[in-house]
């Protein structure tokens, strides 16, 4: 089950780009089915394995957000399901991971891990081949309405195109995508990659270490995201630092990096563009604009307006009150008993609030999150905590 669904929902977007552009014109319809589908799939089956005790934070967390969506939707005046959306994607695969042994997570990523490395040089040194496969801009224009800017004929999608003056190694002509076709999901796919080497480093074969350290540092040379270069070197000395921390500090890194953007704003409260400390004072100007509708989430139709700003999108989409149980979530739920188990859990807390800053919703994406969150389950419960039975054994 966690062999097929996992790869699915992480690759999708690309084979619904070749269907597109070979095949026949998909729209959001197409691409909405197919995530409904693996979620669909993914609950059934369970709702099959049945629930423990264990279980009792997932549902707590589907279901306080349940309840966020009638209020809003109540509210608002219209049907408003797109954070619930996100958190079943978390709930899922958190507990997907719980079920799941350590040689299916393995495959899982491994086989996820080859298929973007393969995809990705390809785009490399293959452009061509890889516009004419995916045609991404066609791909887009179809299913999200973003109409190509013309690039002399190129077929990458737009956001892809390297911005003057923005921070590059200079290796490709424009941010890679591989697989995702679109830059953001393969620079978080980098830092979920980091992630997972970091929990799972002694446990790992030589062969998939370097597979993976080969594919983030492609990734890191070729993508252009100075956030995730700068988290893969947080991972590297937090292999080290992360296991000696106490767990009463994972609690304090989002105000940490909320302070630490304040800092910023301060310092430079003109930034703007896509530069870091102009992202940054971007989601401080909508933390600083936060009013009364907002911290209710009163104006859901605007929730577009806020994608490039990750703790702004939560609040007018979940409440104030729903930023705080996330918040929560990210940093109680995940395991710290044991020295990996630390790794992961303050490794997961730092990207997902880094890229609250610097980023909108794209954490979310069942493209990244699917594997992100079977790793946080499957650590969870792989050192130390009982596994789910199945059905004939309750």
């Amino acid at each position: 089950m966690v062999r097929g669904v996992v790869p699915a929902a992480a690759l999708y977007n690309g084979l619904l780009a070749i269907i597109n552009a070979h095949v026949m014109p998909l729209g959001f319809a197409h691409v909405a089915l197919a995530e409904i589908g693996l979620l669909g799939i993914s609950l059934l089956y369970l709702l099959y394995r049945g629930f423990t005790q264990q279980a009792l934070s997932i549902v707590f967390l589907v279901g306080f957000f349940s309840i966020v969506t009638v209020y809003m939707s109540v509210a608002n005046g219209m049907l408003f399901v797109d954070f619930l959306r996100n958190v079943l994607i978390i709930a899922v695969f958190c507990q997907l991971g719980r079920m799941t042994d350590e040689a299916t997570v393995a495959f899982v990523f491994r086989f996820v891990c080859l298929v973007v490395l393969a995809v990705l040089v390809v785009e490399i040194f293959f452009t061509k081949i890889y516009e004419d496969l995916f045609y991404p801009a066609l791909y887009f224009s179809n299913t999200r309405g973003l109409e190509q800017i013309s690039f002399g004929g190129s077929k990458i999608f737009q956001n892809a195109v390297k911005i003057p003056g923005r921070f590059s190694f200079g290796l490709s002509d424009h941010r890679t995508a591989s697989v995702f076709l679109e830059q953001v999901s393969l620079a978080n796919f980098s830092g979920v990659l980091d992630i997972y080497l970091v929990s799972r480093f002694k446990q790992l074969r030589r062969s998939d270490i370097v597979l993976m350290l080969s594919t983030i540092v492609l990734i890191l040379l070729t993508n252009d995201s100075r956030s995730m270069l700068f988290f893969s070197l947080l991972c590297l000395a937090g292999f080290f630092v992360f296991p000696k921390l106490s767990n009463l500090f994972r609690p304090l890194i989002m105000p940490a990096v909320i302070l630490a953007g304040a800092l910023v704003y301060f310092l430079r409260p003109d930034a703007s563009g896509d530069t870091l400390d102009g992202r940054i004072v971007l989601t401080m100007k909508g933390f600083f604009e936060l009013d009364f509708v907002s911290l209710l989430a009163l104006q859901v139709r605007e929730v577009g307006s806020f994608a490039d700003s990750g703790y702004i999108y939560i609040i007018n989409a979940s409440t104030v009150f729903g930023l705080v149980v996330f918040w929560a979530f990210v940093t109680f739920y995940p395991a710290g008993l044991t020295d990996d188990q630390k790794r992961c859990a303050y490794a997961v807390a730092i990207f997902i609030f880094m890229n609250m800053m610097i980023g909108g919703n794209a954490i979310f994406s069942i493209k990244v999150g699917a594997l992100l969150w079977l790793l946080v389950g499957f650590m969870k419960s792989s050192e130390g905590e009982t596994k789910l039975t199945p059905p004939g054994d309750h």
